[in-house]
């Protein structure tokens, strides 16, 4: 008589048959690359603006910034205020501009990066990958 336990035990000892690729990437095109690193770019854009004014936001609530302030003031008998130059709106304007320079950056790294490769690819040949079916 068979049981639920043989009848597992010989389906595990049969393997499926994996078929085993093995390409070679010798092009990766440049506008792809362009926009998936501009879709990167975008996702590190919107993490940095908000985690400036996350910051900010602890900074500001903890009272930092006007200890800080009360600080520079007792040295500068009032002349110089720090809660001037730090607030939200600063703090906002200068969050999107490093935003906007790192959007650039990534962006055009990204098509530096797929022009590297594709003429590296003419000395070495490509990079091998291997890829199999389940």
């Amino acid at each position: 008589m068979s049981t639920v336990a043989d009848k597992l035990a010989k389906k595990s000892s049969s393997k499926a048959s994996t078929k085993q690729v093995r390409l070679r990437l010798v092009y990766v095109d440049f506008w792809s690359a362009v926009k998936l690193s501009f879709l990167a770019a975008v996702a590190v854009a919107i993490a940095t603006v908000v985690s400036y004014l996350l910051v900010y936001a602890i900074v500001s609530t903890t009272g930092i910034i006007s200890q800080v302030d009360e600080f520079f003031t007792s040295f500068s008998d009032g002349g110089i205020s720090i809660t001037a130059f730090v607030g939200f709106p600063q703090v906002l304007a200068y969050s999107s501009v490093v935003a906007i320079l790192n959007l650039v950056v990534i962006t055009v790294m990204g098509a530096v990066v797929a022009g590297v490769y594709n003429l590296a690819v003419k000395v070495t040949g490509g990079l091998l990958v291997g890829f199999t079916s389940n």
